[in-house]
């Protein structure tokens, strides 16, 4: 299997960000880790492992992206608004730094987020965000209304951050046209903690005649990785 590690310094967050690229060809996807997690962390809790025959046979080309999670959402030595604005820069990072590198390395025109739990926030965000860039998400046992990293403040930019915020009121049809050629899937357990949010994104995409999957699968301990790895083979 190709495997290739990367290191750059991103001028948009002033610091160095790290990537792993699997595979040599395929559907590209930008895999986010889970809260506290690393570019290597889906290597390392198997779930490299468990899609390596789709990798190896030119079927998928993984990109797993650094966060900075604890310098925004989690880092409550920063006021609310600094946090935003962090995850702010992140995005920009991810838009005008990564996937530059991303269609260097695939010409394939699709680009698929893929995001466990926290990262499946991520994976939602961009791709509903950026529909003409991000051409489908994966989530799993993601979470998606934010306002608890937050103590209370609210303003645009977190309302413009929050799917389950903008979503019910968004109307350009620039977006929604668009939606209706992307690949949406949303994945989650009965015994899973974010099952609410997940239900409560589900209704909105429905209600907005978004097209979408929603699958709520009937495993034990569905937010954790032995779940997530079978989701993974599923769904890309």
């Amino acid at each position: 299997m190709n495997r290739e590690y990367h290191k750059c310094r991103s001028s948009r967050l002033g610091r160095e960000m790290e990537l792993l690229v699997f595979g040599h060809a395929g559907l590209p996807v930008l895999v986010f880790p889970t809260s506290g997690g690393r570019f290597y962390e889906f290597e390392d809790r198997g779930m490299i492992a468990s899609v390596a025959g789709k990798i190896d046979a030119g079927l998928l080309q993984l990109f797993c992206v650094d966060s900075v999670n604890d310098e925004s959402w989690y880092n409550r030595h920063a006021p609310p608004r600094q946090r935003i604005a962090r995850h702010m820069q992140y995005e920009e990072y991810l838009l005008h730094e990564l996937v530059p590198i991303i269609r260097q390395k695939n010409r394939d025109p699709r680009l698929v987020a893929l995001g466990l739990s926290f990262g499946g926030y991520h994976a939602v965000n961009i791709a509903l965000r950026h529909p003409e860039i991000v051409s489908g998400f994966v989530s799993l046992s993601g979470t998606f209304d934010l306002t608890g990293f937050l103590d209370g403040y609210y303003d645009q930019n977190c309302y413009f951050h929050l799917p389950t915020h903008y979503l019910p009121r968004l109307t350009d049809p620039r977006f929604l046209d668009r939606f209706r050629r992307n690949r949406f899937v949303l994945a989650t357990g009965w015994d899973d903690q974010c099952l609410a949010q997940n239900q409560d994104l589900d209704r909105i995409m429905s209600e907005k005649g978004i097209s979408h999957e929603f699958h709520v699968w009937d495993v034990p301990n569905a937010h954790d990785w032995p779940a997530w790895q079978q989701m993974v083979q599923q769904y890309l």
